[in-house]
């Protein structure tokens, strides 16, 4: 006669997957955040890649077909590739993330004091900005601009999350591509005089409907 196990012994090896699933998908599981860490990552990631390729950074930065699906994506212009302003040349820059010659040694945070500010993440401290006037809330005294033509000056009045997602792709998304690209030329300013508020307007922008604007019902 064949014997039947306890019912409480049943029960317990039926509970037991239950509670481990439980167990692990608790907010306060460390499988559950690190699951849930790395799918917010790519998010981010992600959203980068699709602002990357929707705002001509690779028209500029690349140095043959502008698509991710070509080695030189990002990695910057060839040597003939320039740019002339009066007597001044630059070129766009290695944008993958390279310690040498790309991004790689810059944090995400420089990268988006870059975009937001305009600021040489080279020259630029690893800090936190909360002003765009030299010398106050962390911005340098004697600020070193990106050069022209860095669309900085647009790039600006996007959104914090749209910044660091694109830092972050750039960070994160990319290979890295050693492929150096000569320094730009510039004023003894660094461009400090080209970009100030009566010349390239405030950040943030004023409030709809401004001067230009007309307000819609």
């Amino acid at each position: 006669m064949t014997r039947r196990p306890a019912r409480k012994s049943l029960y317990s090896l039926l509970l037991l997957p239950v509670l481990f699933l439980i167990a692990c998908t608790a907010p306060g599981s460390s499988s559950y955040s690190s699951g849930n860490d790395m799918s917010a990552r790519q998010q981010q990631v992600l959203h980068g890649r699709q602002l990357v390729l929707t705002h001509g950074c690779a028209d500029c930065h690349s140095m043959g077909v502008p698509s991710p699906a070509d080695p030189g994506f990002l990695a910057g212009t060839t040597d003939s590739a320039q740019f002339v302003f009066g007597p001044f040349k630059t070129r766009s820059r290695n944008l993958t993330p390279d310690n040498t010659t790309g991004l790689g040694r810059f944090s995400e945070r420089q990268i988006f004091n870059a975009l937001r500010y305009g600021l040489r993440p080279g020259e630029t401290p690893d800090v936190e900005i909360t002003s765009s006037t030299p010398g106050q809330g962390n911005f340098p005294a004697r600020p070193r601009y990106l050069a022209p033509p860095m669309p900085w000056i647009a790039f600006r009045h996007m959104s914090d999350e749209e910044l660091r997602a694109i830092a972050a792709y750039l960070k994160n998304g990319l290979k890295p591509v050693s492929h150096r690209v000569a320094d730009s030329d510039g004023p003894p300013d660094f461009w400090a005089s080209a970009w100030t508020v009566d010349k390239v307007g405030p950040h943030p922008a004023p409030p709809f409907p401004a001067a230009a604007e007309k307000g819609g019902r």
